[in-house]
């Protein structure tokens, strides 16, 4: 059974940091573009950051560029976003989706063929 499972999430200080995990586990992550994606309550899911399948060239929305960091360990079969100086405006459920085949990735949540249940990310003081 295919299966995604995040972890990672909790509650941070405005600047603080987390690490969410998406462990895979059913089939093999190198085969499968990978997204991360966000929902704030009354919004609409956005794409956070993706890897390729092609040649792992990451992506980033503008909005979190040089303060989250996307990465994977393929023992492990997980990807990780690494979160830092996190804002409010970061609050969010927190989810990680894959698209299967060597392919770019993109930021289109219908693309998706696979969902994490998601994490729950909150940023207040």
């Amino acid at each position: 059974q295919l299966q995604l499972v995040e972890s990672g999430g909790g509650l941070v200080q405005p600047g603080g940091s987390l690490k969410l995990s998406c462990a895979a586990s059913g089939f093999i992550l190198d085969f499968y573009a990978i997204g991360w994606f966000r929902q704030a309550p009354g919004k609409e899911r956005e794409g956070v950051s993706c890897v390729s399948s092609i040649d792992g060239k990451k992506y980033y929305a503008d909005s979190v560029k040089g303060r989250f960091t996307l990465s994977r360990d393929n023992a492990k079969n997980t990807v990780f976003l690494q979160m830092n100086s996190l804002k409010p405006d970061d609050s969010a459920v927190y989810y990680c989706a894959v698209h299967y085949g060597i392919r770019d990735c993109s930021f289109n949540s219908r693309a998706y063929d696979y969902w994490g249940q998601g994490t729950q990310v909150a940023v207040s003081s």
